[in-house]
């Protein structure tokens, strides 16, 4: 049961549609003005990198944009990437530390007072 998008091309109005069944396309207008000239179009998509495959990526040296230093899924890659390099194994605890300051960065924070 996907959600499709659509554009009027009556009034140029883009919205989104719940498909339950194939047949109900047909009946699609728009919520807006109630043309029945509408254009399915193609909506954005995500693709999920694994951790391996973010870490296999990552390049310490690489400039990075503010999005890298906004995503907390990127603290400690420096760490891991470098340690994989070296061949050292970091241990559970830091695998536990480190999955806990990515779910809550604040925690470091509030643990050290």
């Amino acid at each position: 049961m996907p959600i499709y998008e659509y554009d009027c091309l009556s009034c140029r109005r883009s919205f989104q549609f719940l498909v339950m069944k194939r047949e109900e396309e047909g009946d699609l207008h728009c919520p807006k003005c109630g043309g029945m000239k509408i254009k399915r179009i193609i909506s954005r998509v995500n693709y999920h990198a694994s951790e391996q495959d973010r870490l296999a990526a990552f390049d310490p040296k690489a400039a990075k944009e503010d999005a890298f230093f906004r995503d907390s899924r990127n603290i400690g890659l420096a760490a891991k990437k470098r340690a994989k390099q070296m061949g050292v194994d970091l241990g559970r605890g830091f695998e536990e530390k480190l999955e806990k300051l990515r779910t809550d960065p604040g925690s470091v924070i509030r643990d050290s007072e």
